[in-house]
């Protein structure tokens, strides 16, 4: 829960802080941070960063997906070892990194339709944004770091409602 009336929380297991130092060609570049390990994980594109998420959250194993891959491998090899899971990271630790033009917790909630599902909060404006898409979540993080560099030309962003004004 916040304190002290701010969003500036991790919250949940998942919780992850996303550092964006740059917006190079319409591509977020920066590192990601989560309580499981001392040591960010560098990320170059959108792709990448969705991609260490991703794979993040299928380690920890939470929030399950709503979907399970189909293969017809022997059920035995489908299986994934469990791997003890403990935190390295403070929550405090974590809410001290800062990316160069806009720092994020991003909180997924339910990784459901192929998609995720949850609450985005920029740190630099204690705004706290509920998204329903991979691309809402990638929209509302570049229209945030535009406040701070330029936007590119001809870009319709996904904005930081209120959140009577998003319902």
């Amino acid at each position: 829960m916040a304190q002290n009336g701010t969003q500036r929380y991790i919250g949940a297991p998942n919780g992850v802080v996303v550092c964006v130092d740059a917006r190079d060609l319409g591509q977020l570049r920066g590192t990601l941070w989560h309580g499981y390990s001392g040591e960010g994980i560098p990320f170059e594109n959108n792709e990448q960063m969705l991609f260490y998420m991703e794979r993040f959250y299928d380690w920890l194993r939470f929030p399950f997906p709503g979907y399970r891959e189909r293969t017809f491998a022997p059920e035995e090899s489908k299986i994934i070892p469990t791997q003890e899971r403990n935190r390295i990271m403070s929550d405090e630790s974590l809410l001290s990194k800062h990316g160069d033009i806009g720092s994020f917790i991003v909180r997924v909630q339910h990784r459901q339709n192929s998609s995720w599902q949850g609450r985005v909060t920029w740190i630099e404006e204690d705004k706290t944004v509920g998204f329903r898409s991979v691309w809402e979540l990638v929209k509302l993080m570049e229209s945030a770091v535009d406040t701070v560099s330029k936007p590119e030309d001809g870009e319709d962003e996904a904005s930081w409602f209120t959140p009577s004004e998003r319902e």
